[in-house]
């Protein structure tokens, strides 16, 4: 497998990584919990969600032959106006991640090499991905911590529930010391 392929495959797996945990976290949700803030100055898991299609869809629709930023995104409008419900958020969720996924696909050894622009500035492939990989994994993080915040000890872990290393060492390794 070349770079360019061996590279794609393990983003796709990160991406898709940082979805499944959205995923996982508003299958513990309800249509109030979406909407629920710390304090009225902070964003709702509603709100990142929109913040974050609004960036996939701008940055992922014919992102080898036009900027990024695209002129019909609103960015400001994306922090302004939960969705209605959370089946309403969860549509838009995919529709961001489709148009990501098949933006990934589209690629291959014969434009690996393209630049690309985002806000006019030029962008291998490899930068771009990695810019939106870690913008991403950082909004899904907010989206599970808020997750864990209004679930409290009703919360299901993402991964290793804290107290769990040694039995997921002893099923994965047979022993707790690996």
């Amino acid at each position: 497998m070349s770079f360019p392929e061996n590279y794609l495959k393990s983003a796709i797996f990160e991406f898709q990584r940082y979805k499944n945990m959205g995923d996982k976290t508003f299958a513990q949700l309800s249509d109030e919990d979406i909407l629920w803030k710390y304090k009225e100055t902070d964003n709702s898991i509603s709100i990142i969600v929109k913040h974050m299609v609004g960036n996939m869809l701008s940055r992922w629709t014919n992102f080898l032959t036009e900027d990024g930023e695209k002129s019909w995104r609103n960015r400001e409008m994306e922090f302004e106006g939960d969705y209605s419900s959370k089946t309403e958020m969860l549509q838009a969720w995919e529709k961001g991640w489709k148009c990501l996924f098949d933006a990934l696909k589209s690629i291959d050894s014969s434009n690996f090499d393209t630049k690309i622009r985002i806000r006019s500035e030029h962008h291998t492939i490899a930068e771009a991905v990695n810019r939106q990989l870690a913008h991403y994994a950082s909004h899904v993080g907010q989206i599970a911590f808020v997750g864990r915040m209004i679930k409290g000890a009703d919360w299901v872990s993402l991964s290793i529930p804290k107290g769990g290393s040694e039995a997921f060492n002893k099923r994965m390794f047979g022993n707790s010391n690996s």
